[in-house]
């Protein structure tokens, strides 16, 4: 223990004459003030100030005005409204068909993003063509309003390659499988943009469950530091595979930016209204040279973690049910129709529309050719490495000791 913290724990006594408290003062008083903390119920750390969430749209679909939000949707139109519609809907579609296709045996596994479309389709269309985009393994929604095409999402799930795109072509990265480490990749970028001189900005996707881990600290501090233009948007679907938010953190998530001396903020995940409003009101400061900020998306994970995970272990039936009272796409639909903005023919048309996506994602995933074996040493490092040459050809040697000879060739192929 520090002098100053000996210091500081040190009761000072009282002045008045000089004259000292008795001991017997002190302990009546030690008693006392043992008994009324023994009748108050210890205060969370997060219960001093209810978390304000910033909403647009209510779960029934009625909009709401925020004064600090709604400038930064107010000129979007009954037609873009549609297209946040269109986007979330044809988000769900290609989800859907891909847990479909994993139990299927076509996929080797599937993290479904069912419930969390708001958050990505709002943040994603937040964003402009020169901004740049760090994902988790789960911004379906996001990689989908980045322009890639949803089937190039799907061959590292299958097995045939590394990513399946190119991340230069959208400002759209690969998918981070290891959790937390896109953000440290993220404001490393945003840093070097910064550097440039232009006014991009960066987004790096994260989850709850990644704000434990250290990368995530450290990309905060440096994020501070450096005044990166990154916009930090976590995700907070309330679980991070078994374990609930509330045994992750002792406060709200977006109330950690404030100790790294960035804003953070709370909004609707399940409304995309709000989280377009939210992140354009992000990126913007980021553009401006105001630095990062963090942005708790509070949504639902509707569906497994994975296709490997059962919630029905960990998590309530009631739980979910609750949630599914705030579907982000019902909710708009609701509000779409009150308003008079979108008819059944445009619903029919949209549901046509997904389900010709839906087929299309079968039909690209089955035709997905089965890559060269040795070309999983190629793309990872740029100008080649010593171990990735010395794995390469022992790699090439096991292959060799399974190759047929003309002879097992013509009698069919016997492997030696």
């Amino acid at each position: 223990m520090t002098v100053e913290s000996t210091a500081a724990r040190t009761p000072r006594r009282a002045s008045s004459g000089g004259k000292r408290t008795s001991a017997s003062a002190k302990s009546a008083s030690a008693s006392a003030k043992k008994s009324a903390s023994a009748k108050k119920p210890a205060k969370d750390a997060g219960e001093s100030a209810r978390p304000e969430l910033v909403q647009l749209l209510t779960p029934e679909g009625e909009r709401v005005e925020n004064p600090e939000y709604d400038k930064y949707v107010a000129d979007v139109t009954p037609e873009d409204l549609r297209a946040l519609y269109r986007d979330m809907v044809m988000t769900r579609r290609f989800d859907a068909e891909a847990v479909t296709l994993q139990r299927q045996g076509e996929l080797g596994l599937w993290p479904s993003l069912l419930g969390q479309e708001a958050a990505q389709v709002g943040s994603g269309r937040a964003t402009r063509e020169d901004d740049y985009v760090f994902p988790t393994y789960r911004e379906h929604g996001v990689a989908w309003c980045r322009g890639v095409d949803p089937t190039l999402l799907l061959g590292m799930f299958r097995g045939v390659n590394h990513g399946g795109w190119d991340p230069n072509s959208n400002n759209f990265h690969l998918y981070t499988i290891v959790i937390g480490s896109q953000t440290l990749h993220a404001t490393g970028y945003a840093m070097g943009v910064a550097k440039d001189g232009t006014d991009g900005a960066v987004v790096a996707y994260l989850g709850d469950g990644a704000t434990s881990q250290g990368d995530v600290a450290e990309a905060f501090t440096f994020a501070a530091v450096y005044n990166a233009p990154v916009v930090f948007f976590c995700q907070n679907n309330q679980w991070a595979i078994s374990e609930p938010t509330e045994k992750q953190s002792r406060v709200p998530l977006y109330q950690r930016a404030q100790g790294y001396g960035f804003p953070g903020v709370r909004v609707d995940g399940n409304d995309v209204l709000a989280c377009l409003a939210v992140s354009k009101w992000a990126l913007e400061r980021a553009r401006t040279g105001e630095g990062p900020s963090l942005v708790e998306a509070f949504t639902y994970r509707m569906g497994a973690h994975t296709t490997s995970d059962d919630p029905t272990r960990y998590r309530r039936d009631e739980e979910r049910e609750a949630w599914e009272a705030k579907d982000p796409i019902k909710r708009l639909r609701a509000y779409l129709e009150a308003e008079g903005h979108a008819d059944a023919a445009f619903f029919a048309e949209l549901e046509a529309e997904s389900e010709t996506l839906g087929k299309r994602v079968r039909e690209v995933v089955r035709s997905m050719p089965d890559p060269e074996p040795m070309s999983i040493f190629e793309n990872i490092y740029a100008d080649g490495h010593a171990l990735v040459d010395e794995e390469r050809a022992e790699f090439a040697a096991y292959q060799a000791s399974f190759a047929d000879t003309p002879a097992d060739a013509a009698t069919g192929g016997e492997v030696k």
